[in-house]
């Protein structure tokens, strides 16, 4: 019989908002806060008790889970609104936002000096992984809180890894956005080479998804219409992982390349890339989408371009 917990969930958007669900499924109380009313009363009408303020909520809980657009948002709130010292001492600070290592260590340090424990557990697996309680939680911190948070991240997502200490999770979150990015520039690529060719996409697809050019941006997120049914290019590329996010992400990562006088040329190259495509016309689409950038003015061979 799984023990109950008290949640304090803040950040009901399109992630959060499943994810909140989902501890509700799982049987916590969970006590959810959001500034955009609409995204609260979604979470309401799945189970989510309302809490009038994010520090109300934080007041009555023994963990509280933040999804936040970034870091300053994280800081802010644990400071200038009071969640810290709204806090009982001892609670559980999980923060599931992807933002920058450094405030990630900033924000662990904050919560530990206010008497709380923090864990830094980012994300992967976009809308549909939140919905389906299948994400992939990256956790940095101590082992001790990693074992406290680990049954409502498993009641959230199919796997937990404990990647070190704080900021560790955002870590790998970037790097690991960093070689989807590239891969699929790389998939879409090869598409749109194929089509110049007059390759078909069905044909394309079924020889490289067996074959050494396998991978998730491939397979699961494949960025032209037809071959993946359940792939974003199937509904006019309708997010599952937007690309303002993925950008987000990768200008991240690039700061941490910078800082670290890391030598990676297509990492740049992809956040470079991303940046404009979502201050642009993919400022509403799925990552994949980053496809139509790559097509030529003229009409391909076979005429199957997305």
């Amino acid at each position: 019989m799984v023990s109950t917990t008290t949640i304090a969930f803040i950040g009901l958007g399109h992630m959060g908002g499943p994810m909140a669900a989902n501890l509700v499924k799982a049987g916590h109380r969970v006590l959810g806060f959001d500034l955009v009313p609409d995204l609260l009363a979604a979470s309401v009408s799945a189970g989510v008790e309302p809490a009038a303020s994010a520090a109300g909520a934080a007041a009555e809980a023994d963990v509280v889970v933040t999804m936040l657009p970034a870091g300053r948002h994280v800081l802010g709130l644990y400071r200038e609104q009071a969640l810290l010292a709204a806090a009982r001492p001892g609670t559980l600070f999980v923060d599931c936002s992807t933002i920058d290592v450094a405030d990630a260590r900033t924000a662990h340090e904050a919560v530990v000096a206010a008497g709380h424990r923090a864990l830094d557990a980012p994300v992967s697996g976009g809308v549909v992984g939140a919905e389906a309680a299948t994400l992939t939680f990256m956790a940095g911190g101590g082992t001790e809180e990693f074992a406290a948070a680990r049954p409502l991240l498993d009641a959230m997502g199919k796997k937990a890894v404990h990647c070190g200490g704080p900021g560790a999770g955002q870590a790998a979150k970037i790097c690991n956005n960093m070689i989807l990015a590239i891969s699929m520039i790389g998939v879409s690529e090869a598409f749109v080479l194929a089509e110049s060719l007059g390759l078909d996409h069905q044909a394309l697809y079924d020889v490289a998804s067996t074959a050494s050019g396998q991978c998730w941006a491939l397979t699961v997120n494949c960025p032209v219409p037809g071959p993946v049914p359940t792939s974003p290019a199937n509904r006019d590329y309708r997010p599952g992982f937007a690309a303002p996010l993925m950008a987000k992400d990768l200008g991240l990562a690039a700061n941490a390349l910078r800082a670290g006088g890391v030598e990676a040329p297509l990492g740049l190259k992809a956040a470079e890339m991303y940046a404009a495509f979502a201050a642009g016309e993919g400022s509403e689409l799925d990552f994949s989408a980053i496809v139509r950038t790559l097509r030529p003015a003229v009409p391909t061979q076979n005429g199957s371009p997305a």
